[in-house]
């Protein structure tokens, strides 16, 4: 069941987005080679428990820690490592969520440590890229497939591929709410976006083919070929006119 937000808990989830946003905001000046994927969550967890909100994902289906930080192939659901250090070139991705007054707010964004590839580099813009064109069709009168559609050409049209394993989703009381919002698809299709609606619109974007698989440890996804992959993701609400982030500082 889709949940239609009103005002009141609107303004809730901006509060709970703009912690989160603070926090990766935050961990982004820690991120250089030597920085353990630890650090970086112990970093994000502090950050929202100061703003008195709690990490989103610590427990959540059991999962260890306060962010999912994944590097180059990983493509989402990185496990925090006090072995897992950060090296010059490397692409780390950092997904996190703050709960505040039962709402939710979760987004993800993809750094550079120190200095990367050209090719990197554009993998990380036409991941971000990717979104604000979803985000053009998250309007009232739109239907879901107009998002992922329009993520999808993108991607495609720069040579790279969507992730179709994993998907963006609902948010509001819980964390992962319907519907679905996945990054291909076609125009025209799936449900009519209506205002009120809050959604996770997070493109996943490989470098090469779309295939992945999740290791041994249960969580973390990573591209078959072993292809660098790119993530961003905001919270979003449709308005009666253009689309608000809440995962925005």
């Amino acid at each position: 069941m889709i949940i239609i937000k009103n005002q009141h808990e609107i303004e809730l989830m901006k509060k709970a987005g703009r912690i989160t946003a603070e926090a990766l905001n935050l961990v982004s000046k820690f991120i250089k080679p030597g920085v353990s994927t630890f650090e970086l969550d112990k970093i994000i967890e502090d950050s929202i428990k100061k703003s008195g909100a709690k990490p989103s994902f610590l427990g959540l289906y059991g999962f260890p820690a306060s962010a999912c930080i994944s590097i180059n192939n990983e493509v989402i659901h990185g496990i925090p490592s006090k072995d897992r250090l950060l090296k010059e070139g490397d692409i780390v991705k950092i997904d996190t969520g703050a709960y505040y007054e039962g709402f939710h707010g979760d987004s993800a964004k993809t750094f550079a440590v120190g200095n990367i590839s050209e090719n990197a580099k554009k993998l990380i813009d036409v991941t971000r890229e990717c979104f604000y064109e979803g985000l053009k069709y998250a309007k009232v009168g739109c239907r879901i497939g107009d998002i992922g559609h329009a993520i999808e050409q993108h991607a495609v049209n720069n040579g790279y591929t969507p992730v179709r394993d994993f998907v963006g989703h609902g948010v509001g009381h819980d964390l992962h709410e319907a519907p679905e919002v996945p990054n291909f698809g076609m125009a025209g299709r799936g449900i009519r976006l209506q205002k009120g609606m809050t959604l996770a619109i997070e493109p996943m974007i490989n470098e090469g083919k779309a295939a992945v698989k999740v290791l041994d440890n249960e969580w973390t996804v990573v591209t078959r070929d072993g292809k660098l992959s790119a993530h961003y993701e905001h919270t979003i609400v449709i308005t009666d006119g253009e689309p608000e982030i809440l995962t925005k500082l």
